[in-house]
């Protein structure tokens, strides 16, 4: 049975400033994902992760402070792929790959649409771009899993208001639909697969208390390619853990 934890950090060294390094040592994944890093290896205490066990990549963004991945594991990958070769999205760090035997894992940090109208259009860009690309992997690499933020709540039952939201970046018709032909097309949202009508949430807007009222988003997902879904044993938001405005989502698969 494997463990694996996709985890919006919001800044590693903010997370580590409050407790990540205690937290991910009681918790001990088998596979920690981790998205928004800000931050490049050399700042990140590494020494201290490696005395937990687990072995380190990170795919950062060119932009100080800004966006990046990292995956940390305790079996070494076979081999470990930098983005995608798009450079657009390879220089903000958004896709790291790594391969374990006869399965891959994709730790993907989608672009965010609430900066304006210019990232919106990047986004969607970045939707229709990711997809391609990933059709073409899976011929490669069949077995996959595609965890991360994707800045996406699909279905109503993803977020609090959906009324008040429809033209809300991260909600609009547009990006829901990708989300649609996204789990149409080969792959399976695993905590729905578990859970068709559970509510929980994976991010709260640090405004207006919208965590303590539990008013937020599941916009993390832990994606199985269709031949691994019998796999899942199951997936929950990890809400008490309150590093970061997002909470971990938790995997459990038999590999």
């Amino acid at each position: 049975m494997l463990n694996i934890i996709s985890y919006n950090v919001n800044g590693i060294r903010s997370a580590i400033s409050k407790g990540f390094w205690e937290w991910l040592a009681q918790e001990s994944p088998d596979i920690i994902c981790l998205q928004e890093t800000k931050a490049q290896p050399h700042d990140v205490p590494l020494l201290e992760l490696e005395a937990l066990g687990y072995r380190h990549a990170f795919h950062s963004a060119e932009k100080k402070g800004y966006s990046g991945v990292a995956t940390f594991s305790k079996t070494a990958p076979e081999n470990v792929v930098f983005g995608c070769g798009i450079e657009k999205y390879d220089r903000e760090g958004r896709i790291l790959r790594s391969d374990f035997g006869d399965w891959s894992l994709l730790n993907c940090y989608f672009p965010s649409g609430t900066m304006g109208d210019h990232r919106q259009d990047f986004k969607m860009v970045f939707l229709d771009d990711f997809f391609s690309w990933i059709q073409e992997l899976k011929k490669e690499h069949p077995r996959l899993i595609v965890v991360g933020d994707y800045n996406i709540a699909h279905t109503e039952i993803d977020i609090h208001d959906p009324k008040g939201n429809k033209k809300s970046s991260g909600f609009l018709p547009e990006e829901r639909a990708w989300m649609t032909k996204w789990f149409g097309s080969g792959f399976t949202d695993s905590f729905r697969h578990k859970h068709p009508d559970l509510v929980e949430y994976s991010w709260w807007s640090f405004r207006a208390g919208a965590r303590g009222n539990n008013k937020g988003w599941r916009i993390d997902y832990q994606s199985v390619s269709d031949n691994l879904k019998d796999k899942i044993t199951d997936v929950r938001h990890l809400m008490q853990v309150a590093h970061s405005d997002h909470c971990p989502v938790k995997l459990t698969i038999d590999l």
